[in-house]
């Protein structure tokens, strides 16, 4: 007789570290979703709309800028809440040809959308010379992390290319990380309005890919893909 015991399946116990990696993947996932709110007026094409309200007629008024906003806020979007699911181990070992299709989607988005049309914009950027450089250079790392990323998977090299990963989409999160910021220093440090944005404008890339460097070193990146292949 084969005794009950022997037929459960052992239990997987679930550290704090992986507890709070779910619970980060489904925050940036709740994010994206609260941004596709934010995204959909301007496609009423109004002036006054948010962040558009901030900018000159001549700014409104160059095709570049314009075309650059939009290709930005839409590619954004989808790589934002696409890179959420390029982490998941379950995806990655049940439905390997879902990672392989999003993380395609992800690096093209950001090589030839997202980040060109950033750097567009951070062209136009308000707060003079050094809002400008800031929002260049996130765009500039953006472009070479995922470029990196994509190199090495190309290569079947998969810690480095899940460790790029990371620092990727530490860099897509800034998003998340400068409206945080920027309500956290406004509302509860009292710094001026200015001081808030040109803070926010380096510390929401420079913080998060530091933060990405620290899990890197700590081993996250095998841990991930360790349990992707234990449990295959």
């Amino acid at each position: 007789h084969v005794s009950l015991k022997t037929l459960q399946t052992p239990k997987h116990k679930v550290s704090w570290k992986e507890a709070a990696g779910a619970l980060l993947l489904a925050g940036a996932f709740a994010f994206s979703v609260l941004m596709l709110t934010k995204v959909i007026p301007y496609f009423s094409f109004q002036r006054g709309i948010h962040f558009l309200s901030t900018k000159t007629d001549r700014v409104l008024d160059n095709p570049y800028f314009m075309a650059g906003f939009y290709v930005h806020i839409t590619s954004s979007l989808w790589v934002m809440a696409g890179g959420v699911f390029q982490f998941i181990p379950a995806l990655m070992r049940r439905k390997p040809a879902w990672h392989r299709l999003i993380g395609k989607i992800y690096v093209l988005s950001v090589l030839l959308l997202a980040a060109p049309s950033g750097l567009v914009l951070a062209f136009f950027a308000n707060g003079g010379l050094p809002a400008k450089v800031g929002f260049s250079l996130q765009c500039v790392v953006w472009w070479l992390a995922t470029f990196a990323a994509w190199q090495e998977i190309r290569h079947r090299r998969w810690l480095p290319h899940t460790e790029w990963m990371m620092r990727s989409y530490a860099v897509t999160l800034a998003a998340v990380s400068l409206r945080t910021e920027s309500y956290v220093m406004y509302y509860f440090l009292g710094t001026k309005p200015i001081e808030t944005y040109l803070t926010v404008t380096w510390l929401s890339w420079t913080g998060n890919l530091l933060i990405a460097e620290v899990l890197i070193r700590f081993g996250t990146a095998k841990r991930l893909l360790s349990q992707v292949k234990s449990e295959k």
